[in-house]
This record gives structure tokens, sequence and C-alpha cells, in this order.
């Protein structure tokens, strides 16, 4: 089936370290530090005047890089680069009506995405869960292996249970952001396999915005960890822009122990622990709350569903018990304005979107209008995970077949909402920026590609309004330019015209935003006033 979609744009990042300062004009209050290793935009502040807020004050950490010693641009350009994202079904399709008992005792949702640097093992991982939970039968198992040895690509065979489409089954590598689902006892899983190769990071940004857990795979494999976890490698990548898409819970799957080079040695898990514990704090996940560590091989099922015999010194629940024994994720109420940012779109007997229901409920025969070029649609069927329904919550993602809508009229980026309260839209916005990674200085006229909930575009810096300094105060003349590790507050112009968007202090999933160039992450905002 061909499926529409949009090129997104390349990613990479360095370490950073947030530090939160309460910091209003109005409301100076020393007393109202957090952690040194909270995420600053975890907890919107609701101040109650219309300007701009001055009160996300954040601290890159000290240890970063000088901009004299940071790396050059990559091959890939955010303008260029990337694929298109397409949902696949790549699970046996279950289409059946939820019984009434069902609908009476409706299942806690939880969106998992798998990240981390290419060749980890996410893939494998994903369809071996999926066949420990019967999502994927043995006789199908047993075909992708056929399959895979005819290509001499024996250890490929789990991973062919998500990696459905034919360039990633050649390569070995995902490319789009797959799509599966299981259930246990307690809960019903939506499973995002975002691609590790740097080239399609941006499509792995559409996978992590639409996450409530991020399961961070790690190879401990000699040489392969050291790889992913050095400056460019995609594991420091990954952790960081998780964090930057709201994601505040971490499972750290050390995976491939069972290797030859590794034989669940715990002294290289622990090295593992030890390297990565440190920089995961700089993120902002806090170590005692925010992270879990696991070993697990994916290739032979150990530790995902039953606790492995293989590591006697391991004393914790398997991945799929952890999961399963997490604690309901706080969701917008039903009743709230419908907001769905649409990550694609395509055409079947009708122009089908997809997306993750960030607030408020769509039902069949619903109207809703598609901004920001305020068409509207009727909505004919709602899907959950293959599964036809009457109606979807927040936290689910969902395929809607839309009436009196052609392809054309909707692209990624776009935001379903409700007719009586529709989102905000703006060419010209205010943010608070910091500057992450940058070789040089940045001023007024410097462009960039912005990736805000699943829109990509390129803006421009209109202005640079002040630099905010490390104890939260405003500078009171206009800077000339600003450099790596700085905090600003800059007015940016959309180039190609009105996105949609919000402040992060009324709705942080389409408030929050990472800004790139040349391939690479730069800096991480958040809109603090949409001026028009």
């Amino acid at each position: 089936m061909e499926r529409g979609g949009r090129k997104w744009m390349p990613l990479s990042v360095d370490p950073l370290r947030w530090l939160q300062r309460d910091n209003s004009e109005e409301t100076k209050d020393a007393n109202t530090t957090q952690e040194e290793n909270t995420y600053a935009m975890d907890t919107p502040d609701k101040s109650e005047d219309g300007e701009a807020p001055d009160d996300w004050t954040d601290k890159v950490s000290e240890n970063s890089n000088s901009p004299d010693e940071g790396g050059g641009g990559t091959e890939e350009d955010d303008s260029t680069g990337g694929a298109a994202v397409d949902d696949v079904p790549i699970i046996p399709k279950k289409k059946r009506q939820p019984s009434e008992a069902e609908e009476g005792k409706k299942k806690n949702h939880l969106n998992i995405v798998f990240i981390g640097h290419v060749d980890a093992g996410k893939s494998t991982i994903g369809g071996h869960i999926m066949y420990l939970t019967g999502m994927v039968d043995k006789r199908t198992l047993e075909k992708y292996e056929r399959e895979a040895k005819e290509k001499n690509r024996e250890s490929w065979y789990l991973s062919w249970a998500l990696d459905t489409n034919l360039e990633e089954r050649e390569k070995g590598k995902t490319v789009e952001v797959g799509r599966a689902y299981f259930e246990t006892e307690n809960k019903h899983f939506t499973i995002l396999d975002a691609p590790g190769h740097r080239s399609f990071v941006p499509n792995m940004i559409g996978g992590a915005s639409q996450a409530d857990v991020a399961v961070l795979v790690i190879s401990a494999r000699r040489g392969e960890f050291e790889t992913g976890f050095e400056r460019g490698g995609q594991t420091r990548e990954h952790a960081m822009l998780v964090k930057t898409a709201g994601v505040k819970h971490l499972v750290v799957a050390v995976n491939k122990m069972d290797d030859p080079t590794v034989q669940w040695d715990e002294e290289r898990y622990e090295e593992i622990k030890t390297k990565l514990t440190p920089y995961l704090k700089k993120c902002g996940f806090n170590p005692k709350t925010d992270l879990f560590y696991i070993p697990v091989s994916g290739l032979t099922g150990a530790n995902l569903k039953e606790t492995s015999t293989d590591c006697p010194w391991y004393s914790g629940p398997s991945l799929i018990t952890y999961l399963d024994n997490q604690d309901a994720v706080v969701r917008a109420a039903i009743n709230d304005p419908v907001r769905l940012p649409i990550v694609d779109r395509y055409k079947d007997m009708g122009t089908i979107v997809l997306g993750k229901i960030e607030s408020g409920t769509i039902a069949k025969g619903q109207i809703l209008t598609i901004m920001p070029n305020k068409v509207q649609a009727e909505i004919m069927t709602v899907w959950s995970d293959e599964n036809e329904v009457d109606a979807a919550e927040p936290g689910e993602n969902v395929k809607l077949k839309l009436k009196n809508v052609e392809e054309d009229d909707v692209s990624p980026g776009f935001v379903l909402c409700s007719n009586e309260a529709l989102c905000r839209t703006g060419k010209i916005f205010d943010a608070q920026i910091v500057i992450l990674e940058h070789k040089s200085i940045i001023c007024a006229g410097y462009s960039a590609v912005i990736h805000i909930h699943c829109c990509a575009e390129e803006v421009t810096i209109k202005n640079l309004i002040c630099l905010v300094d490390k104890k939260g105060e405003k500078s009171k003349t206009r800077p000339r330019f600003i450099k790596q590790d700085q905090i600003a507050i800059v007015r940016f112009e959309v180039c190609a015209g009105a996105i949609c968007l919000e402040a992060f202090k009324e709705f942080p999933q389409m408030g929050r935003f990472t800004l790139r160039d040349e391939g690479r992450t730069i800096a991480i905002g958040k809109v603090l006033k949409v001026i028009g």
C-alpha cells in the first residue's frame, strides 16, 4: 500500500545540565530553586500576565566544550535529509470491536519508544517482546527466520517483526518509526521503534513526541557501547531528545549481554552504568526516580519476560514486568479541547491521518478542524492500535479516516482541534533557548530548522531580546550575538508561514522544541509568547 509522507530533516547533541529558578520580576524568591538535575521543560510556570515570562533559567554543564572545541557540521542537512515516516502495520491484524466488558474496564495505555545507537538491538528486543506476549505467532517467526537465512541475515529475524519495510530488511536498519502493540494483565502497550541512524533522527523525534516512557537500548558488546556513547554517537543524542520531547522516565536496557565479548559479565554492566548515569543526570533524569537499568539479551529473550538464570547477580524484575508495574501516566482531561498533532498522512479510500491524542476525546462522526489551514473534517473511522473503536482518549496513538479532506489539505505538523477551541497559530513568536552546541556566534538573521511537536519548519531569528544569566537575571541591553552555553530570549519568524504552536506554560506538548542546523541539534527551547 502506497503511503503519503513528508520528508523530515536530520539531528545531534551534546550533554547539558539544567537548573531552573523562578526569576519572575513580580515574584523574585530565592527559595524556588529546584534540584540541579531537574529539566526545566517538565513543569511550566503558570504566570498570570500575558507577557513573555522570564521564569526559565537553565544552566548548561560547566564541563561542556567551548565553541572553539565544538565539531563542525555534517554532510546531512536539516533542509534536505530524512525519509518519510510511515505507519507500517507490522502485526497480524486483529480488527475487532471491544466487548462491553472491555469497554467498561479499559486497560491503562502506555506508549513506549525504543531508542539508541544504530545496531544496538532495538528492533530485535521489540520483535522478541511481540513474540513473548503472543502478538507474533511461532509460525510467523519461523517464516522470518527462513527469509533471514536466505539473505544471510540469521540474527536479524526477530527484528523483522517490527522492520517490515524492504529497505529496513536489506540494510538491517530501521528507517521509519515502526508501530506495534502488546498487552499484559494490567496494561495496553504501544511500541514505537525509532531509527538509530543519524540520518533518520528527525524520524526518531516523531516517535519520541508520542511516547510516555523511553527504553534506551545500549549494546554491551566491546567497542559498540563506546562508539554509541562518544561525542556524535546516537546514544547521547537520543537521550537528550526524548527528554526534550517530554519523556520523564527512562529504562536503560543493556543489551547483547550474551555476546562472546561480554558473557553476562557484571563488571561490564556496572562499567556501562557508571559511564552513562552522569550524562543522563545532566540531561535531566533523576537517577533515583527516573532511571532503571536492566541487563538483557534481545536475541535469546533473557530478562525480557522472565528473569534469566544467566545472570544470578541481577535481582530485579524482567523488562515487561517492570513496565507492567509502572504508575499510570497523568493524561489531559477527556473533556479538554481536542489536540492531535498529525505525525503522518496517506490515502487509502479516503484520507488517513496518524498521531497521538494529547487532549480531548475523538469519536466517530465528530466534526473537527485541521489547523493552521482551518479545513473542517468529519471523523469517519477511528483505529486504536489497528482495532476499530468508537472513540479514543488522551494518550492513545490513533489512525483516523477523514471525510471531506484531500490528502493535500493535511501535512505532518498540522493539528486536529475542537471547532470551539482552536489551537494557536503564528509566524512570529518569542522563545527562551539554551545554545547547546555551536562553534560560532549567532546573530539576528540566523536561520535553522525548528522541530516542535510533529512540525519541522525553517525559522529565522528576527531579534535578540536579552540574555539570561545563571542567576536568572535578564540583561538590560540587547545582545549583539549569542554563543554556546548561553541562555537567551529571542524572537523567531517562521519562513514558510504560520505553524501550530502554544505557549509552553499553556500547553507544554506544543510549546517545547529543538533547533537544528547542519545535521545537529544546536539548541532547545520553549515558546514564551505567540505574537502572530
